[in-house]
């Protein structure tokens, strides 16, 4: 699988983890910074990752900052991105089966390394579902960006 990652300073170290451990599951991963410790606008890079997730370059995202949240709302605004802040593995399952979230939001300050590894696991290895209900509810999220798209709402 194709991942794009990023963070701001609050996550660069649990970035520096992620992306260990997607070397270490085999995942071809590309890192849209920033690439040292000096502070920086959290959605500067969320929307790198979203872009490029959006565009096709990357098959899923994954995006951390101090607590997931500024990177998850930044994400969000990106066309076609459905970013799913999880903080949980159940949250983190459900979110690719129910919702097939494309990009994945962490909270260093909230998650250890440990857990932050058991949730981008559980992320990736998880799949949409195939039920129709979850299929007619996450094309309802794809006519919202549409709908934002043609009247500005």
């Amino acid at each position: 699988m194709r991942i794009a990652i990023a963070s701001d300073h609050g996550g660069s170290r649990l970035k520096s983890d992620t992306t260990r451990l997607l070397q270490e599951l085999g995942h071809t991963h590309h890192d849209f910074g920033p690439h040292d410790f000096h502070d920086v606008d959290y959605p500067d890079y969320a929307v790198k990752v979203a872009r490029a997730v959006a565009d096709g370059e990357f098959d899923r995202g994954i995006l951390i900052c101090g607590t997931g949240q500024g990177m998850a709302m930044s994400a969000n605004k990106v066309k076609g991105v459905r970013a799913a802040l999880c903080h949980d593995t159940f949250s983190a399952r459900i979110s690719r089966e129910h919702n097939d979230a494309n990009v994945l939001c962490l909270g260093e300050r909230v998650v250890g390394s440990g857990l932050a590894a058991d949730i981008v696991k559980t992320w990736l290895e998880a799949e949409s579902s195939d039920e129709e209900r979850h299929h007619r509810r996450v094309g309802k999220i794809i006519a919202l960006d549409e709908r934002r798209a043609l009247e500005g709402f």
